[in-house]
């Protein structure tokens, strides 16, 4: 007996498929098998049926499905498989070896293939892996946000191993097999950056230079016209490596370029790829100069430096090139915060004569660092007319955090330093770029820092340049050696959070139930993050009412799920920050997850990790830093309470962190 999530919901036995019935029968067993071996609480299973308000009569209904798909197993000889559909109070247990499930054999199968280091093993299992998908995960099913949810996390798993797949053919050096897998990857997810880089890498790598080319261009125009926004780091670095590769004429293609118009000059090659790095800047351009006027006439600015007039700059000529514009568009709804930005002009404006401002905005994941920064940089844009660079320096991202030479590369280019002269070392080019802005007025972004060591390369020297560093740890180390002054987000009170969850929602949908906006502010632990997500849930269901979703988002089980959009949500940005810690402090987390009300103390923290107080303080003290957790007052701390959900979910029961 084989049931199947990877496509249509289905089970199959020896003599053909069992007939499972209409929809909501199919998706009752389809949560039970997302969840096998666990119990499903009725009401779980009521929320997930029903898109609107369930009917009177709802648990009957399911109870009814129960009953039948208990039955149909039953007659497709589930006992002799070990299966069972059993009831316990009000919940259900489906109770199976998981083998049975395409789903779980998947999931097996990508965990034991190793694409770099055993690429030759890793192609068939990855293939076999692939192929026990049958169409879309969970078709069938009803339409609602848990199986919404629960179908874009199984379809993250199939384009993750398609990648994998990709990559394990191009260690063993098959490069057309990888370009054919990931091109119809690419044109069904074309905004999937990763993707499309390996893809131009696969291409180029086959000497189809000009296909790989288009793919990049082609992807920087939907994300200008569907986002807004420019290419990340991994697409423009596949792109860099290309025009690198080509203008050294790897692989014997100079031919190659001359037919695309770069001749194999390093002047060329260099004007296009600034050409793409700016154009993908446009509307931050465009937003920059939109709010000049005001940033130059506000009072605010500081006056000491010039910086609050437009005219003409002491480091600059009238060769140079156009002021680069590299921050991201402004905020979407940005509401509040106006004591945060306000002490964001405060620190540029106290800088002692001869210093560069340093400000390191800090918070937790979701408080919404980023945005702020943003939103402040638009605003005083007009304050560096020799312009803006903005870098994600990927310190809580996915993957390896960014490489300052790397980093440095893109501010260089962004100069105009041609590519031949930008340095290969982190020092030579972190002293060029001090030298290139030594006496320019500009603005410095650097978001997403993981640590001191990272940023300090990247800070400019002269004294009318001012940097804004966003990270979610305190970063002392730049508060210590570099003046860096902080500035720390909290979450959202009440009236902000019901205020951002209006300007989502529309004021009146927020009246008409003002309690649950309060409640859901409270559930959403005020993070702006979470309050956009819930708000997305909202959006896609225009006839819900806020109680629905709150009374949801109280299953503590549910929440963390259920407080996510596609790739964005609080358990992902958690992830990101848990990822980064020590597995002694991720033992602590998971340990201080356990506690009731989230209000503790060195000595309960060390009860509850089953440890002396001063042998887990450095690790409280890391955590604190990390904004895990937070210090109240002296041996006063809290942790969140979707802080501590997500910890209790992937700690150590769950194997996932501190193991």
């Amino acid at each position: 007996m084989d049931f199947t999530l990877l496509g249509t919901i289905s089970v199959a036995t020896g003599t053909g498929e069992l007939a499972l019935g209409p929809a909501k029968r199919r998706s009752v067993l389809a949560l039970l098998l997302l969840q096998p071996n666990t119990t499903v609480p009725l009401e779980q299973l009521i929320d997930s049926l029903w898109e609107d308000e369930p009917p009177e009569h709802a648990r009957t209904v399911v109870q009814g499905h129960v009953s039948r798909l208990r039955a149909t197993l039953a007659g497709g000889g589930a006992e002799a498989y070990g299966i069972e559909l059993a009831t316990h109070g009000s919940a259900y247990l489906l109770r199976l070896p998981e083998e049975l499930i395409d789903a779980h054999r998947f999931a097996e199968l990508v965990a034991l293939a190793r694409p770099e280091a055993a690429p030759g093993d890793a192609v068939p299992l990855l293939r076999e892996a692939l192929g026990l998908w049958r169409g879309p995960a969970l078709t069938g099913t009803v339409t609602s946000p848990p199986f919404a949810a629960a179908a874009h996390a199984l379809e993250e798993q199939r384009l993750a191993a398609t990648e994998a797949l990709a990559r394990a053919h191009g260690a063993l050096g098959e490069h057309e097999q990888a370009a054919a897998i990931l091109y119809t990857a690419a044109v069904n997810n074309p905004l999937r950056e990763g993707m499309v880089a390996e893809l131009m890498r696969a291409l180029f790598r086959t000497g189809r230079q000009s296909d790989a080319m288009e793919w990049f261009h082609r992807t920087r125009r939907l994300l200008d016209e569907e986002l807004g926004v420019g290419p990340g780091a991994r697409l423009k670095g596949a792109y860099e490596e290309i025009l690198r590769a080509e203008e050294a004429g790897a692989g014997g293609r100079a031919q190659g370029d001359a037919a695309t118009g770069r001749g194999g000059a390093s002047a060329p090659a260099g004007g296009a790829q600034r050409t793409g790095r700016q154009g993908d800047s446009a509307d931050a351009a465009r937003a920059s100069a939109g709010g000049g006027d005001t940033a130059a006439n506000d009072p605010r600015v500081p006056a000491q430096s010039g910086r609050g007039t437009t005219g003409g700059s002491p480091g600059r000529n009238a060769g140079q090139p156009a002021a680069p514009r590299l921050l991201p568009r402004p905020p979407a709804r940005f509401l509040g915060r106006e004591q945060h930005l306000a002490a964001l002009t405060t620190v540029v404006q106290s800088a002692d004569p001869g210093e560069s401002p340093l400000a390191v905005v800090t918070g937790p994941a979701g408080v919404g660092k980023t945005a702020c920064a943003v939103q402040w940089s638009h605003a005083y844009a007009g304050a560096f007319p020799d312009g803006q660079l903005f870098a994600d320096l990927r310190g809580f991202n996915e993957g390896a955090a960014a490489e300052p030479v790397e980093i440095l590369r893109d501010f260089l280019l962004a100069l105009g330093t041609p590519p031949e002269r930008v340095p290969t070392s982190a020092q030579s080019a972190s002293a060029l770029f001090r030298s290139l802005v030594a006496g320019r007025r500009l603005l410095v972004v650097l978001d997403n820092a993981q640590s001191s060591g990272q940023v300090r390369p990247l800070l400019p020297g002269g004294p009318h340049c001012a940097t804004v560093v966003t990270s979610r740890s305190r970063l002392d180390g730049l508060v210590a050696t570099d003046c860096a002054r902080p500035v720390a987000l909290q979450a959202l009170g009440a009236a902000e959070g019901t205020a951002l969850l209006g300007a989502m929602l529309g004021a009146e949908r927020v009246a008409d139930d003002p309690d649950a906006a309060q409640e859901l502010v409270a559930l959403c632990d005020g993070l702006p993050l979470a309050l956009r997500a819930a708000a997305a849930q909202l959006t896609a269901r225009p006839r819900w009412r806020l109680a629905r979703l709150a009374s949801a988002l109280r299953d503590e089980r549910r929440r963390l799920a259920l407080l996510s959009a596609e790739d964005t949500g609080v358990a992902a940005a958690l992830r990101m920050s848990v990822a980064r810690l020590s597995a002694d402090d991720a033992r602590l987390l998971s340990a201080l997850a356990a506690n009731a009300d989230g209000h503790l103390n060195a000595s309960v923290a060390a009860a509850l990790a089953g440890s002396a107080p001063e042998d887990i303080q450095d690790s409280l003290d890391r955590l604190t830093e990390m904004h895990l957790v937070d210090e109240e007052s002296t041996d006063v701390y809290t942790i969140s309470t979707l802080t501590q959900l997500f910890a209790r979910d992937e700690g150590p029961a769950g194997g996932r962190i501190g193991g």
